[in-house]
């Protein structure tokens, strides 16, 4: 594999056209004035980085986180029909890797855009913020917008069948991943609390 393909393959899609415009403009801005060339230089080099796309070996049993971070919401709610379900709230800090991943296996049903605010993603508040739902039937996982963070890229489509640590999607710059669990499971089935770390297609949440 070449140098160049590797480079590709390490950050998540689209991340190298954020680069590229901050690489091109370093030059000429250097020339004006360096110090600002050098800033921008370091900001295409900043957003590969955020973009990063590390391997990652999943499980082979258990519900996995589908974000890097710390649990930021542990809920019971009442779906559309009326069945209690856990939601699982991943907050994304920007030193997070972003590229979010499948809890399970599954097969999408749907992948829907839902406008909405621009909120932190860390505040209650958030949500009411735009996302991106991928429903899987049994579950469903949320890509979640947050005040700077407003491109949600999804990777899957409905219909494509879903393994277990598979890459989703990524929130470019920041954001939320939330698993609605299946309808099966409760709080006493969790493997982790409030303000732990955990690691997208790697942590078990819950275990099978």
């Amino acid at each position: 594999m070449s140098v160049a393909s590797s480079l590709q393959t390490a950050v998540a899609p689209g991340a190298w056209r954020y680069a590229l415009a901050c690489f091109l403009l370093s030059a000429p801005l250097a020339v004006l004035f360096f110090p600002l060339g050098f800033t921008v230089l370091l900001l295409g080099v900043g957003a590969l980085w955020f973009h990063r796309d590390p391997d990652r070996t999943p499980p082979e049993t258990g519900i996995v986180a589908p974000a890097d971070g710390k649990i930021s919401v542990i809920r019971e709610e009442t779906d559309d029909k009326g069945r209690s379900r856990i939601r699982v709230g991943v907050f994304m800090n920007v030193t997070d890797v972003h590229v979010n991943r499948a809890p399970t296996d599954g097969v999408v049903t749907s992948v829907t855009h839902r406008p909405g605010a621009y909120k932190p993603a860390f505040s209650k508040d958030s949500d009411r913020n735009e996302r991106v739902v991928i429903d899987c039937g049994e579950y469903e996982v949320a890509l979640i917008a947050g005040w700077f963070a407003r491109r949600i890229h999804p990777y899957v489509t409905a219909g494509e069948t879903l393994v277990r640590g598979q890459r989703i999607g990524h929130v470019s710059f920041g954001s939320r991943a939330d698993i609605l669990l299946p309808p099966t499971y409760d709080r006493d089935d969790l493997c982790i609390t409030n303000g732990d770390r955990v690691y997208a297609g790697t942590t078990v949440i819950v275990a099978e």
